[in-house]
Parts: structure tokens; sequence; C-alpha cells
């Protein structure tokens, strides 16, 4: 147990500060808050099970209204395309246009961290995310809220083949790259948290 938690908070606090710093630079052309690019950075990460304004919520812990006008925003400037469940057409699922892809790529808001970690070996990095991963989960744990743990890492995703998943929860087939996006309803398999990637 840290003697002084404290400091880890300052730390934590005062990355998110930079990092939110960082993307009302990235959004000033285009006229978006910080809010709008981690919108933008959760639906390209999100899995087509927790790609919904209420997920969206969720996870960047805002009311249902910010989210919405939020969305209204970002879908009026072109970046996200919003489309009916398959299954269960009352359920509004978002995702990125062709535009707010190039949007996310074109202003990498990623390399200030890549940038940030460049001369910290890559063993460091790992326990460092594993650590913070580990604090995350343990909060939203605490406060009732989903992980949003990536989908590999699951006890619900099962490997079939080399290519191939399927999710027991959904009972629904993955492919590979669906199994490196963030679910709202993952749950970390056993030792997951305290071992680094």
């Amino acid at each position: 147990m840290l003697k002084n938690p404290v400091v880890l908070l300052d730390l934590v606090d005062r990355l998110a500060n930079l990092m939110r710093s960082e993307f009302r630079r990235i959004g000033s052309e285009e006229g978006l808050q910080p809010v709008h690019i981690q919108a933008l950075m959760f639906l390209e990460q999100a899995n087509r099970f927790s790609n919904t304004p209420q997920a969206l919520a969720e996870y960047l812990g805002l009311t249902k209204g910010t989210v919405s006008q939020s969305l209204l925003l970002l879908d009026r400037r072109g970046l996200i395309e919003r489309y009916q469940d398959e299954f269960d057409k009352r359920v509004v699922r978002l995702r990125l246009s062709q535009l707010g892809e190039a949007f996310l790529s074109e202003s990498t808001p990623a390399a200030l961290w890549q940038t940030a970690t460049r001369d910290i070996s890559a063993n460091r990095v790992r326990f460092s995310v594993s650590v913070l991963r580990s604090i995350v989960y343990e909060l939203q744990n605490y406060n009732g809220g989903p992980p949003f743990g990536v989908c590999s890492t699951c006890i619900y995703c099962q490997r079939k083949s080399q290519r191939i998943h399927h999710c027991t929860w959904f009972g629904e087939r993955l492919s590979g790259p669906e199994t490196r996006k963030i679910c709202r309803e993952q749950v970390p398999k056993t030792g997951y948290l305290s071992v680094a990637e």
C-alpha cells in the first residue's frame, strides 16, 4: 500500500489535465471541446455491444443530456453516424464516420502519450498501465460502474481458433480485431489485473 496515495492522485490529476489540454488543442480548429474528442476516442475503441449513447455516458461519467448535446454536435459535423441496432430497433448505435476516422488519424491524440513514454522501457510502461488499470477497475467497481475492459481479457471471451473467438455473455462470434475493443460488460479473467500485458 502506498504511504502517501495523495502523490499518486496528484500525478493522475496532472496527467488528466495535460491530456485535456492536448484535446483542447486538437479540437480547437474544428470547434470541438475535450469531451468531443473523448467521445470520438471512445467510439474508436468500443465494440459493437458498447457503442450506444448510454454506454458513452457511463464511460465518460457524464449525464445523458450532456452526452446527447455532444453527439448532436458530432453528428452535425459529420464525425459520427447513428444507426439502428440490427435486432432491437429501439436501440441507437454509434460509429465513427469516415470523416471522424480521418480526424482522429490526423490529429493523433495518442501522439502525446507516445512522445512522453518513448524513453521509458516497454516493461515499465506495461507495468504502469497494469497498475493504473487495476486502480481504474477498483474505482469503477467501488462506484458500481461497468469496467469497459478489453474484450480478450474477459472471462466471457472464449478462443475457438487462431482467428475466431466467442462471447459467451452475448452468445456471439467475435473476430480477432473485435477482441481488442473495449466492452462495458467485461469481467476480468483471474489474475489479469495483476499481470502486465
